[in-house]
Protein backbone atom coordinates (compact mmCIF):
# COMPACT_ATOMS: atom_id res chain seq x y z
CA UNK A 1 0.00 0.00 0.00
CA UNK A 2 1.16 3.54 -0.72
CA UNK A 3 -0.55 6.83 0.09
CA UNK A 4 -0.81 9.37 -2.72
CA UNK A 5 1.62 11.59 -0.80
CA UNK A 6 3.64 10.79 2.35
CA UNK A 7 2.86 12.74 5.51
CA UNK A 8 6.18 14.60 5.33
CA UNK A 9 5.33 15.91 1.85
CA UNK A 10 1.80 16.88 2.86
CA UNK A 11 3.10 18.83 5.83
CA UNK A 12 5.50 20.84 3.65
CA UNK A 13 2.99 21.80 0.95
CA UNK A 14 2.22 25.43 0.16
CA UNK A 15 -1.46 24.62 -0.30
CA UNK A 16 -3.90 27.30 -1.53
CA UNK A 17 -6.72 25.08 -0.24
CA UNK A 18 -5.33 24.60 3.26
CA UNK A 19 -8.35 26.53 4.52
CA UNK A 20 -11.75 25.64 3.07
CA UNK A 21 -13.08 29.18 2.76
CA UNK A 22 -14.55 31.37 0.05
CA UNK A 23 -15.80 29.15 -2.82
CA UNK A 24 -14.77 26.10 -0.80
CA UNK A 25 -16.64 27.07 2.36
CA UNK A 26 -19.42 24.55 1.71
CA UNK A 27 -17.07 21.68 0.86
CA UNK A 28 -15.65 18.94 3.08
CA UNK A 29 -12.12 17.62 3.38
CA UNK A 30 -12.28 13.85 2.97
CA UNK A 31 -9.70 11.36 4.22
CA UNK A 32 -10.25 8.72 1.55
CA UNK A 33 -9.12 5.13 1.58
CA UNK A 34 -9.19 3.04 -1.60
CA UNK A 35 -11.63 0.14 -1.40
CA UNK A 36 -10.98 -1.24 -4.87
CA UNK A 37 -10.02 -0.24 -8.40
CA UNK A 38 -10.79 -2.19 -11.57
CA UNK A 39 -11.24 -1.65 -15.33
CA UNK A 40 -14.79 -0.79 -16.34
CA UNK A 41 -14.13 -0.50 -20.10
CA UNK A 42 -10.86 -0.38 -22.09
CA UNK A 43 -10.51 3.36 -21.40
CA UNK A 44 -12.27 3.69 -18.03
CA UNK A 45 -11.27 2.69 -14.50
CA UNK A 46 -13.83 2.33 -11.71
CA UNK A 47 -12.45 3.54 -8.39
CA UNK A 48 -14.30 3.08 -5.11
CA UNK A 49 -13.33 5.04 -2.03
CA UNK A 50 -14.49 5.26 1.55
CA UNK A 51 -14.07 7.97 4.20
CA UNK A 52 -15.52 8.68 7.64
CA UNK A 53 -16.61 12.10 6.35
CA UNK A 54 -19.07 10.47 3.92
CA UNK A 55 -21.52 10.25 6.83
CA UNK A 56 -24.05 12.94 5.93
CA UNK A 57 -22.16 13.87 2.74
CA UNK A 58 -24.53 15.37 0.13
CA UNK A 59 -23.97 16.38 -3.48
CA UNK A 60 -25.84 17.23 -6.68
CA UNK A 61 -25.69 14.96 -9.74
CA UNK A 62 -22.77 16.09 -11.89
CA UNK A 63 -20.66 17.42 -9.02
CA UNK A 64 -17.16 16.13 -8.37
CA UNK A 65 -14.45 15.63 -5.77
CA UNK A 66 -10.95 17.08 -6.05
CA UNK A 67 -8.19 14.58 -5.22
CA UNK A 68 -4.67 15.54 -4.17
CA UNK A 69 -2.82 13.19 -6.53
CA UNK A 70 0.77 14.53 -6.52
CA UNK A 71 3.08 17.45 -5.72
CA UNK A 72 5.34 19.62 -7.87
CA UNK A 73 7.96 20.91 -5.51
CA UNK A 74 5.95 22.20 -2.56
CA UNK A 75 2.80 22.85 -4.60
CA UNK A 76 -0.08 20.37 -4.59
CA UNK A 77 -1.43 18.89 -7.81
CA UNK A 78 -5.13 18.07 -7.75
CA UNK A 79 -7.48 16.47 -10.24
CA UNK A 80 -11.29 16.62 -10.25
CA UNK A 81 -13.38 13.50 -10.82
CA UNK A 82 -17.16 13.28 -10.99
CA UNK A 83 -19.07 11.40 -8.33
CA UNK A 84 -20.64 8.50 -10.21
CA UNK A 85 -22.44 7.09 -7.19
CA UNK A 86 -22.60 7.28 -3.41
CA UNK A 87 -23.79 4.54 -1.09
CA UNK A 88 -24.33 6.41 2.19
CA UNK A 89 -24.98 3.28 4.24
CA UNK A 90 -21.66 1.76 3.19
CA UNK A 91 -19.86 5.13 3.06
CA UNK A 92 -18.78 4.15 -0.45
CA UNK A 93 -18.13 6.71 -3.19
CA UNK A 94 -17.66 5.58 -6.80
CA UNK A 95 -15.74 7.41 -9.53
CA UNK A 96 -15.37 6.31 -13.16
CA UNK A 97 -12.10 7.78 -14.42
CA UNK A 98 -10.93 8.02 -18.04
CA UNK A 99 -7.56 6.47 -18.91
CA UNK A 100 -6.13 8.50 -21.77
CA UNK A 101 -2.50 9.38 -21.13
CA UNK A 102 0.18 9.75 -18.49
CA UNK A 103 -0.84 12.69 -16.33
CA UNK A 104 -0.41 12.80 -12.54
CA UNK A 105 -4.02 11.86 -11.86
CA UNK A 106 -3.96 8.89 -14.19
CA UNK A 107 -0.65 7.68 -12.79
CA UNK A 108 -2.16 7.62 -9.32
CA UNK A 109 -5.38 5.95 -10.49
CA UNK A 110 -3.47 3.21 -12.33
CA UNK A 111 -1.35 2.45 -9.25
CA UNK A 112 -4.09 2.73 -6.61
CA UNK A 113 -4.45 -0.34 -4.39
CA UNK A 114 -6.92 -1.22 -1.62
CA UNK A 115 -5.90 0.56 1.56
CA UNK A 116 -4.11 3.45 -0.17
CA UNK A 117 -5.04 6.84 1.23
CA UNK A 118 -5.65 10.12 -0.57
CA UNK A 119 -7.09 13.50 0.37
CA UNK A 120 -10.26 14.75 -1.30
CA UNK A 121 -12.24 18.00 -1.21
CA UNK A 122 -15.84 18.16 -2.30
CA UNK A 123 -18.43 18.37 -3.52
CA UNK A 124 -17.44 20.83 -6.23
CA UNK A 125 -19.10 22.03 -9.42
CA UNK A 126 -22.00 24.30 -10.33
CA UNK A 127 -23.64 22.30 -13.12
CA UNK A 128 -26.46 19.87 -12.42
CA UNK A 129 -29.72 18.99 -14.12
CA UNK A 130 -32.17 21.79 -14.88
CA UNK A 131 -35.33 21.53 -12.80
CA UNK A 132 -37.41 23.58 -15.25
CA UNK A 133 -36.47 22.03 -18.62
CA UNK A 134 -39.09 20.15 -20.61
CA UNK A 135 -36.36 17.89 -21.99
CA UNK A 136 -32.59 17.45 -21.82
CA UNK A 137 -29.79 17.14 -24.39
CA UNK A 138 -26.32 15.87 -23.48
CA UNK A 139 -23.35 16.25 -25.86
CA UNK A 140 -20.14 14.86 -24.40
CA UNK A 141 -16.99 12.79 -24.84
CA UNK A 142 -15.79 10.02 -22.55
CA UNK A 143 -14.31 12.49 -20.05
CA UNK A 144 -17.87 13.40 -19.06
CA UNK A 145 -19.53 9.98 -19.16
CA UNK A 146 -19.70 9.77 -15.36
CA UNK A 147 -21.34 13.19 -15.09
CA UNK A 148 -23.70 12.55 -18.00
CA UNK A 149 -24.83 9.18 -16.64
CA UNK A 150 -25.18 10.42 -13.05
CA UNK A 151 -27.27 13.39 -14.19
CA UNK A 152 -29.42 11.33 -16.56
CA UNK A 153 -30.07 8.66 -13.95
CA UNK A 154 -31.25 11.36 -11.54
CA UNK A 155 -34.03 12.53 -13.88
CA UNK A 156 -37.60 11.57 -12.92
CA UNK A 157 -39.54 8.99 -14.90
CA UNK A 158 -41.61 11.59 -16.76
CA UNK A 159 -38.47 13.29 -18.15
CA UNK A 160 -37.01 12.93 -21.64
CA UNK A 161 -33.34 13.08 -22.56
CA UNK A 162 -31.22 12.69 -25.67
CA UNK A 163 -27.58 11.67 -25.23
CA UNK A 164 -24.91 11.93 -27.94
CA UNK A 165 -21.67 10.48 -26.61
CA UNK A 166 -18.27 10.21 -28.28
CA UNK A 167 -15.97 7.37 -27.15
CA UNK A 168 -12.81 5.77 -28.53
CA UNK A 169 -14.45 2.51 -29.68
CA UNK A 170 -17.57 0.36 -29.38
CA UNK A 171 -16.20 -1.52 -26.36
CA UNK A 172 -16.21 1.78 -24.42
CA UNK A 173 -20.00 1.96 -24.47
CA UNK A 174 -21.73 1.53 -21.11
CA UNK A 175 -25.19 0.51 -19.96
CA UNK A 176 -27.39 3.34 -18.72
CA UNK A 177 -30.06 2.57 -16.12
CA UNK A 178 -32.41 5.54 -16.14
CA UNK A 179 -36.07 5.97 -15.24
CA UNK A 180 -36.52 8.75 -17.81
CA UNK A 181 -37.24 8.17 -21.51
CA UNK A 182 -33.83 8.10 -23.19
CA UNK A 183 -32.45 8.28 -26.70
CA UNK A 184 -28.74 7.53 -26.82
CA UNK A 185 -26.31 7.64 -29.74
CA UNK A 186 -22.69 6.51 -29.50
CA UNK A 187 -20.02 7.98 -31.78
CA UNK A 188 -16.84 5.88 -32.15
CA UNK A 189 -13.57 7.65 -33.00
CA UNK A 190 -11.93 4.43 -34.19
CA UNK A 191 -8.38 5.76 -33.95
CA UNK A 192 -9.13 9.39 -34.76
CA UNK A 193 -7.68 11.85 -32.23
CA UNK A 194 -9.81 13.02 -29.34
CA UNK A 195 -10.69 16.69 -29.17
CA UNK A 196 -11.84 17.15 -32.79
CA UNK A 197 -15.25 18.87 -32.77
CA UNK A 198 -16.38 17.55 -36.17
CA UNK A 199 -18.44 14.51 -35.15
CA UNK A 200 -20.23 16.01 -32.17
CA UNK A 201 -20.82 19.32 -33.99
CA UNK A 202 -22.40 17.48 -36.93
CA UNK A 203 -24.72 15.62 -34.58
CA UNK A 204 -25.60 18.80 -32.69
CA UNK A 205 -26.56 20.45 -35.96
CA UNK A 206 -28.92 17.63 -36.95
CA UNK A 207 -30.29 16.15 -33.72
CA UNK A 208 -34.06 16.27 -33.37
CA UNK A 209 -35.14 18.87 -30.84
CA UNK A 210 -38.16 17.82 -28.81
CA UNK A 211 -41.15 20.12 -28.27
CA UNK A 212 -40.99 22.59 -25.40
CA UNK A 213 -38.04 24.31 -23.78
CA UNK A 214 -34.98 22.11 -23.68
CA UNK A 215 -31.70 22.36 -21.81
CA UNK A 216 -28.35 21.29 -23.25
CA UNK A 217 -25.31 20.07 -21.31
CA UNK A 218 -22.10 20.40 -23.31
CA UNK A 219 -19.11 18.63 -21.80
CA UNK A 220 -15.62 17.64 -22.96
CA UNK A 221 -12.58 19.23 -24.60
CA UNK A 222 -12.45 23.03 -24.28
CA UNK A 223 -12.52 23.96 -27.98
CA UNK A 224 -15.14 21.30 -28.71
CA UNK A 225 -17.37 22.77 -26.00
CA UNK A 226 -16.94 26.23 -27.56
CA UNK A 227 -17.89 24.92 -31.02
CA UNK A 228 -20.94 23.08 -29.71
CA UNK A 229 -22.16 26.23 -28.00
CA UNK A 230 -21.98 28.02 -31.37
CA UNK A 231 -23.96 25.25 -33.09
CA UNK A 232 -26.65 25.23 -30.41
CA UNK A 233 -26.95 29.02 -30.52
CA UNK A 234 -27.57 28.75 -34.28
CA UNK A 235 -30.35 26.28 -33.52
CA UNK A 236 -32.06 28.70 -31.16
CA UNK A 237 -30.71 27.79 -27.73
CA UNK A 238 -30.29 30.86 -25.52
CA UNK A 239 -27.33 31.12 -23.14
CA UNK A 240 -29.47 30.14 -20.17
CA UNK A 241 -30.48 26.94 -21.96
CA UNK A 242 -26.89 25.66 -22.22
CA UNK A 243 -24.65 24.39 -19.40
CA UNK A 244 -21.09 24.15 -20.78
CA UNK A 245 -18.15 22.59 -18.98
CA UNK A 246 -14.64 22.01 -20.34
CA UNK A 247 -13.09 18.93 -18.74
CA UNK A 248 -9.78 19.11 -20.60
CA UNK A 249 -7.81 20.99 -23.27
CA UNK A 250 -6.23 19.23 -26.23
CA UNK A 251 -2.43 19.27 -26.03
CA UNK A 252 -2.43 20.87 -22.58
CA UNK A 253 -2.25 19.45 -19.07
CA UNK A 254 -4.90 20.68 -16.69
CA UNK A 255 -3.88 23.28 -14.12
CA UNK A 256 -2.84 22.25 -10.62
CA UNK A 257 -6.40 22.71 -9.30
CA UNK A 258 -7.65 20.13 -11.78
CA UNK A 259 -9.39 22.26 -14.40
CA UNK A 260 -8.20 23.15 -17.93
CA UNK A 261 -5.73 26.02 -18.16
CA UNK A 262 -7.45 29.32 -18.98
CA UNK A 263 -5.97 29.58 -22.48
CA UNK A 264 -6.47 25.89 -23.39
Amino acid sequence: MADALPESTLAALDDPFAQLSGPLASTTRLDFQVVDSAPLTPHMQRLRLTAPELDGFAYLPGQDVMLLVAAEGNRPVRRRYTIRDLDPAQRLLTMDIVLHGDGPGERWVRSAQPGDRIEGIGPRGKITTSATADWHLFLADESALAATFAMTESLPADSQATLILEVPEESDEQELNAAATIRISWLHRLGAPAGDPAALAAEAAEVELRPGRGHAYVFGEAKVVSKLREVLAERGFSEDQVSPKAYWGRGRANASHGEPARDA
